[in-house]
């Protein structure tokens, strides 16, 4: 990239959505990209696999058609995809969308991923292979319980805020603390990568009791589209990372007889609320955050980003 090119890149603007899930994201998103005539990125990491459409609420065939989208639908719940791998993906596509956008949207519920495309993502050291070897066999003959017991020995801080339900998230915090005798925790946060982009971060917010209701009702909904179908046909996969997730782990259970039916529904909506208190504690970390109601109406939120532009 020339001079003139990283000038002009240093005028542009991501708008990064964020919020609980069910909050609305989706839909103002779509808003936004119509009014600045632009695409979307997703950063949600659950809607990048094609065979995962319902129990991941991915934008429908209609929102789809309606805003170039990225990153849904893109990959296979049999890649071993990273958010390494999206980062670079992702800024790549943004390098080219911002040739001829002034304005880019991103939204997604994943924080992780969000902040990989943002700041960059935290440099760690290189781990013996082994070590995670050896807590796949801890996992696999004691169960998670025991690995996140370890991992709040080890990391009382990585404890509190990782996501403790998700084996990969625990084996690879535990991995760090084993690997280098220093806790993950450790080596967040340290001196951010640069970017040729200005970035204005969006939140939805809404009373905690609406975020659930919302929540059950979009579970309500995914089993009236057809979730236990989904699920039925991912079953000889059900032991992929991908499908370690909400919507798809509890309807396994049922049918592999250990649950019924409406326990399972039960605990989706259990786990969906938990999973949406925690992206809550995570955006609520970042001050910057122009936060608005959930049903704020779209020319309120236009009219701020108007006047947050950078000029030029």
């Amino acid at each position: 990239m020339n001079a003139a090119q990283s000038f002009r890149m240093n005028h542009k603007l991501l708008i990064s959505i964020v919020g609980p899930t069910a909050i609305g994201k989706t839909t103002l998103s779509i808003k936004l990209a119509q009014h600045f005539n632009t695409s979307i990125i997703s950063c949600d990491s659950r809607q990048f696999y094609k065979e995962m459409q319902i129990g991941t609420a991915a934008p429908t065939t209609d929102e789809l058609n309606a805003v170039k989208h990225y990153f849904i639908h893109n990959k296979s719940i049999t890649n071993n995809y990273t958010v390494g791998q999206f980062e670079l993906e992702a800024m790549d596509i943004l390098n080219q969308l911002f040739l001829n956008n002034d304005i880019v949207i991103m939204v997604g519920g994943s924080g992780l991923y969000a902040n990989a495309v943002i700041e960059g993502l935290d440099e760690f050291p290189d781990i013996n292979k082994e070590v995670r070897e050896n807590l796949n066999v801890d996992l696999k003959n004691n169960g998670l319980k025991s690995l996140q017991e370890k991992l709040k020995s080890l990391d009382p801080k990585s404890y509190k805020t990782i996501a403790l339900d998700n084996p990969h998230r625990v084996i690879r915090a535990l991995e760090v603390c084993l690997g280098t005798g220093l806790p993950y925790s450790s080596f967040l946060n340290k001196e951010k990568k640069e970017r040729n982009f200005n970035v204005l971060t969006i939140g939805l917010e809404a009373e905690r009791a609406l975020i659930y209701e919302r929540i059950n009702l979009r579970v309500d909904q995914m089993i009236e589209e057809g979730l236990l179908n989904e699920v039925q046909e991912l079953r000889p996969f059900k032991n992929l990372n991908a499908l370690n997730t909400v919507g798809y782990k509890e309807i396994f259970k049922y049918y592999e007889g250990e649950w019924t039916l409406d326990h399972a529904i039960s605990e989706i909506k259990k786990n969906t609320r938990r999973f949406a208190k925690r992206q809550l504690t995570w955006f609520r970390k970042n001050k910057k955050t122009l936060w608005f109601k959930y049903n704020t109406p779209v020319e309120e939120i236009i009219k701020v980003i108007e006047n947050k532009k950078t000029p030029g």
